[in-house]
């Protein structure tokens, strides 16, 4: 999230891209008050099952995009945002920067908010989950503007690769506890998964990545 503000920010300006990033935040605290609520409903053995299932699928989705980024490109950064835009209107709102930063916004703070309260709900500490999200808002959204010319050139793959992994771990646990299976070692086995789907991606990786070779020298002399 703090990326996409960033980027759009340096581009296109920060007046628009603040407006469509509070627009976006406030669809989103009703979105997570109103599900959030009905969570708390579910079973939670039927909450870990659905909720380990789908962040399962996010994270697997994640680890996918980093896997091919890396596999194409290696660890590179986001590029270059610091080209002036063409078009930007002087006055008024700036669309386009809107529009970027409300869905930006919107579509990963979902995924983020879906993180916070699974973790909440499961460990039967939702005010706590919050409180540590609402922290951590604050400290990376204060640390992104401080430090935007850093943050806009962090490794995109890096990162799709570190939240895609932890995501897997974590929803492939919780979906098997769900289905009233114990893990040898409890919440130890988490670290194993990690370690797993560490191992699987860095495989993948390598694999993808010697296929490429012999496809590009093929080019090359063609």
């Amino acid at each position: 999230m703090v990326l996409i503000i960033v980027g759009v920010g340096s581009v296109r300006g920060w007046r628009s891209t603040w407006l469509g990033a509070g627009a976006g935040l406030a669809v989103l605290a009703v979105l997570v008050a109103v599900f959030g609520t009905a969570l708390q409903a579910v079973p939670i053995d039927t909450l870990r099952l659905v909720i380990g299932s789908l962040l399962l699928v996010f994270g697997l989705q994640w680890l996918r995009k980093g896997i091919r980024r890396v596999a194409a490109n290696g660890f590179r950064g986001m590029g270059d945002w610091s080209a002036s835009a063409e078009g930007v209107p002087a006055t008024g709102v700036d669309w386009t920067a809107f529009t970027l930063a409300f869905k930006g916004v919107l579509l990963e703070g979902l995924e983020v908010a879906f993180i916070v309260v699974s973790f909440g709900l499961t460990a039967e500490a939702l005010p706590s989950a919050v409180l540590g999200a609402a922290a951590a808002f604050l400290v990376i959204g204060l640390a992104g503007v401080a430090t935007h010319g850093i943050v806009q050139r962090i490794p995109r793959s890096a990162l799709q690769l570190l939240v895609g992994t932890l995501l897997s771990a974590f929803g492939t646990f919780w979906a098997v506890e769900g289905l009233d299976v114990a893990w040898p070692g409890d919440e130890l086995a988490i670290l194993a998964l990690v370690g797993w789907y560490g191992l699987a991606a860095a495989g993948y990786t390598v694999l993808l990545r010697r296929r490429a070779h012999p496809l590009l020298a093929q080019a090359s002399e063609g």
